[in-house]
């Protein structure tokens, strides 16, 4: 996963590919949840974690176990590979991806149908991909253990509501579904077990586009659109940025900003955008212009009805937040436990590389706060939150202790 403060991860870049490629081995049969036969509502709790919905969940009765919400998977993926003895397979295959690593770092497993306890949910015939290796290491980007994602499945028979404002799902049978009070009922089309929407997306040169994008809760930036230098140029002000890792390689690309973006009725100003440079990289089954992610959808309260090809959107509480981006330059990733931070890159340029700071040191303490008593999340506020900010980071390098003064630095 890219570690960085946009955060876009690498996984999303890798795994339309991936998950077509897998769901041609998954089984026939309908994968779905639905209600406990006495309940007519559920309330499902969940953690945001540095835009990622992540719930609890068990596996054939083991666990629990931390999954991720997320409308851009087709195909529940385990990607802790320990999880095979752990869940007590009754049979599995292999099967080879191409392009994700070489020997048994191209496998994966297809499970046998798994039982999938969510509280007050009961799963039917639900399988999963189980890497052999975890190429995402979402662990070390959340600063918590993950061990999969969960998507298509979850939200195909049922009515989904996630309330950003007290971190919760509210599942139900569409019958059963009373949407918020003026919100906005939106038409979506399911293709290839994933959700579409039209929008209009305006340029700071004023150009218009309408464009089809995938509704991904499991991608952190706000939105990416695809094709962009090709068919439009890019914005007079933008910087370059390392977007993720596809299964072909890095995936570079530019960080800019668009006037506007009209989902719905919703007409949000001044979003910070994303624009791959090598289109060719990103590979979909569904011919789309771009990608919504959960760094705009947080900012409403949502409704996923896929049954009747709806999306219900109201403002939240964040509706009106600015859309910032990392000021430090700095990508970093959690390990030792969870309790260490470590720099992974340094954008050129940026306030991280005039300070100095190179790949590999570790962040020990921001303004004498040690960072073991920090939350990724912490991290990442204070990263961007006003420029010129000036910062104290205990730093160790080359085996000894340096304080340096980082002054953030707005770069679009």
């Amino acid at each position: 996963m890219l570690l960085n403060l946009f955060p876009k991860l690498k996984w999303l870049l890798a795994l339309p590919l991936l998950c077509t490629f897998l769901c041609l081995f998954s089984t026939a049969k309908a994968q779905y949840f639905d209600l406990e036969k006495s309940r007519k509502r559920v309330t499902v709790p969940f953690r945001l974690v540095r835009n990622m919905i992540i719930i609890k969940l068990k596996i054939n009765d083991q666990g629990p176990f931390n999954f991720i919400l997320d409308t851009g998977v087709g195909l529940m993926i385990i990607t802790e590979p320990n999880l095979v003895d752990s869940i007590k397979l009754t049979s599995k295959r292999t099967i080879k991806i191409p392009g994700l690593g070489e020997g048994e770092d191209d496998e994966a497993y297809i499970s046998s149908i798994l039982k999938v306890d969510i509280p007050g949910l009961e799963s039917y015939d639900v399988s999963a991909a189980i890497l052999k290796k975890d190429h995402f290491n979402l662990s070390n980007y959340a600063g918590m253990p993950i061990d999969g994602l969960l998507g298509y499945e979850f939200f195909a028979n049922l009515a989904v509501k996630i309330n950003f404002t007290d971190s919760t799902l509210s599942v139900c049978r569409p019958q059963d579904l009373r949407p918020f009070r003026k919100s906005n009922r939106i038409p979506i089309t399911i293709e290839q077990r994933k959700p579409y929407m039209q929008t209009k997306v305006i340029f700071p040169n004023g150009t218009k586009l309408d464009a089809k994008m995938v509704i991904d809760i499991g991608a952190g930036h706000p939105v990416s659109i695809e094709n962009m230098i090709k068919n439009n140029g890019l914005p007079a002000k933008y910087i370059p940025a390392n977007l993720g890792v596809g299964l072909n390689g890095p995936i570079d690309g530019f960080i800019s900003r668009i006037n506007e973006i009209d989902i719905g009725k919703f007409k949000v100003k001044d979003v910070l955008a994303s624009f791959p440079e090598d289109d060719k990289q990103i590979v979909t089954s569904v011919p789309r212009d771009g990608n919504l992610g959960l760094g705009i959808l947080k900012r409403f309260d949502v409704i996923f009805d896929y049954p009747d090809n709806l999306l219900y959107l109201k403002k939240g509480v964040l509706y009106n937040e600015p859309f910032e981006h990392d000021m430090s330059g700095l990508e970093y990733y959690s390990t030792g436990n969870f309790s260490h931070v470590v720099i992974s890159r340094v954008e050129p340029g940026s306030a991280g590389d005039l300070t100095g700071l190179e790949k590999g040191d570790e962040i020990m303490a921001i303004n004498f706060k040690p960072v073991a008593k920090m939350t990724l999340e912490e991290i990442d506020s204070i990263f961007k939150s006003r420029d010129g900010r000036g910062l104290l980071l205990e730093i160790y390098h080359d085996k000894r202790y340096d304080k340096v003064i980082l002054t953030l630095k707005r770069r679009i």
